[in-house]
């Protein structure tokens, strides 16, 4: 897409969203004759960078995981597996990160892939800070902890639930396009969507998991893609057991901050939580579940007409400007100044010399300070420790080396090709209700931060309002865009994640998938891979039509590994 002045606009407001900052990769790391797998590819994030070819290969170790009074064990398994088109053409080397558990039934066993946002950040976000078997202790909201971040076994794990899959995106981590493709091929929303299908089916296929229960978690971008990886699995015979939406932004153009001309409405209740963390309402509000319920009432029933009249060339309301000041701390004077507040206003604003952060509207710095200076206090805080973390994981306790630097995050958000469904700006709300539809036991989680200023808690559940609201829990707890860097919510938000998992799987065994449903899905994952994987002795025949027009070539061959000691 070429740098248009919507773009541009985007890469302002965008950059990093669903991946924090502080930097656009991690230093590499060294290369040396060891345990593991020393991968000698140079990989490049540039946008018309290509490799001529690719192999698949992977550092594979038999970890432990100690956490509350257990240990489990687990293999991990870094590297790359190749993503291939209908026509069985080679697309791109996608570097991952698995983590599935030692002796489990493959058949029964869940597999769950992760993948940030951006578009083009990396996954690192979600593999060390989130759900993942490591953890890195941020301190957030504070700014107090030592850097870079303590590495510990985490004791929120999802691992007792399911097998987790990290992918990252092309242009990120490790991952890069196979000629004659480039990476820019697959910057753009469809592209995007397509090749994570592809990945996935690889994936299902070279591992066996085609009877597993199968589940995705999106963050911030990874959300719309979420809807459009979905409905496009499905179309190719995969169905899923459950969505995740990590803060997500499901339509560009319902968002103030990226759409001119909407009405900021939806980050209201954002502004009121943040306020409140500040102690700047009146009053300061002693149960935020409580304060977060009148604020969505006032801003749905009273600012947003106010607003639309004010935008369509009304008058202020000069009514509304000391109830707002006490809902959100924000003082009068802004309010009579304009009454559309936007988010970065709201940062900049509500506590004189002193800039909010906007992934974490609890966090701020002195404006000028170092931790002010890329703009977003809470994605600088975060930053340098995770791409160091990365690097140390995968090289010291994956036994993954490489010497390319490991790209925390490309710039294909100024490549980026945001055009779907005959719109400039993704609404990706039709893909997930047509998912929905494909799938009656499909059922979508979504959780947010109250304190995320970039894709506020409100507006998710307006844009998802627009979908099923039987087939979709929404989940807001304390905390920004990543909630689960804070200590308390990742314990809450793993619960509610527990519970997830075990109503989506009594659906999957309600509906019956006996021998013959589990094998039109194994069918499906077979005949749509490509990826030269023949059918092996005794499996039966593609199924859809799409499997008869894409022929399978060479001979299945697994993914080179080499055990980590």
């Amino acid at each position: 897409m070429r740098a248009t002045p919507l773009t541009w606009l985007l890469v302002l407001l965008l950059t990093a969203c669903g991946g924090g900052g502080g930097g656009g990769s991690s230093a590499p790391p060294p290369v040396g004759n060891l345990p593991g797998l020393t991968d000698t590819t140079v990989y490049s994030s540039a946008p018309e960078a290509s490799l001529p070819g690719a192999v698949e290969a992977a550092a594979v170790s038999t970890q432990t995981l100690t956490a509350n009074g257990q240990t489990l064990s687990y293999t991990a398994t870094a590297g790359h597996l190749i993503a291939r088109d209908a026509a069985g053409a080679a697309q791109a080397s996608v570097f991952y990160v698995a983590y599935t558990l030692s002796g489990a039934d493959a058949t029964t066993r869940p597999v769950t892939f992760f993948y940030n946002g951006g578009p083009g950040s990396a996954s690192v976000w979600l593999q060390l800070g989130s759900f993942g078997p490591k953890r890195l202790v941020t301190g957030v909201p504070e700014t107090t902890a030592a850097r870079p971040f303590t590495m510990v076994d985490n004791a929120e794990h999802l691992l007792g639930q399911s097998d987790l899959v990290f992918i990252n995106a092309v242009g990120s981590g490790y991952s890069q396009a196979i000629a004659p493709f480039t990476n820019r091929s697959f910057w753009g929303v469809g592209a995007d969507a397509a090749l994570f299908r592809d990945f996935i089916l690889r994936y299902l296929a070279v591992y066996n998991r085609a009877a597993s229960p199968k589940y995705l978690f999106g963050e911030s971008y990874g959300g719309p893609r979420t809807a459009v990886l979905a409905r496009r699995l499905q179309e190719a015979g995969v169905m899923l057991d459950g969505l995740v939406l990590q803060s997500p932004a499901m339509d560009y153009n319902s968002n103030c901050a990226i759409t001119t001309g909407k009405g900021c409405n939806g980050f209201l209740p954002t502004f009121a939580a943040v306020g409140a963390f500040h102690r700047l309402t009146q009053p300061v509000p002693s149960d935020p579940d409580a304060w977060a319920a009148n604020a969505r009432s006032y801003a749905e029933q009273v600012y947003a007409p106010a607003l639309q009249a004010f935008i369509s060339g009304g008058q202020q309301a000069p009514a509304l400007w000391q109830p707002l000041a006490d809902l959100t701390g924000l003082p009068v004077s802004r309010w009579q100044a304009t009454l559309n507040v936007s988010a970065d206003d709201y940062r900049q604003w509500l506590i004189s010399g002193q800039l909010l952060g906007r992934y974490d509207g609890r966090m701020k710095a002195a404006t000028g300070s170092q931790l002010a200076a890329e703009g977003d206090p809470s994605s600088t805080w975060i930053g340098g420790s995770f791409a160091q973390g990365i690097t140390t994981h995968l090289r010291d306790q994956l036994g993954y080396r490489n010497a390319s630097t490991y790209v925390i995050l490309s710039n294909a958000i100024q490549h980026w090709d945001f055009s779907h469904a005959g719109r400039a700006l993704p609404d990706t709300l039709p893909d997930l209700a047509a998912a929905l539809t494909q799938n009656p036991r499909l059922r979508v989680l979504a959780v947010s931060g109250y304190h995320d200023l970039a894709t506020p808690f409100h507006l998710t559940e307006i844009d998802l309002a627009r979908v099923d609201a039987s087939r979709v829990k929404i989940r807001n707890y304390a905390g920004g865009h990543m909630s689960y860097l804070d200590d308390a919510t990742c314990i809450a938000q793993l619960a509610d994640m527990k519970a997830f998992y075990a109503n989506t799987l009594a659906l999957r065994a309600a509906a019956d998938l006996g021998p013959e449903r589990r094998t039109l899905e194994a069918r499906a994952v077979i005949a749509v891979d490509r990826a030269g994987t023949p059918q092996k002795p005794g499996s039966v025949a593609p199924t859809n039509e799409r499997a008869f027009q894409a022929p399978l070539r060479d001979p299945w061959v697994p993914p080179q590994t080499m055990r980590a000691q």
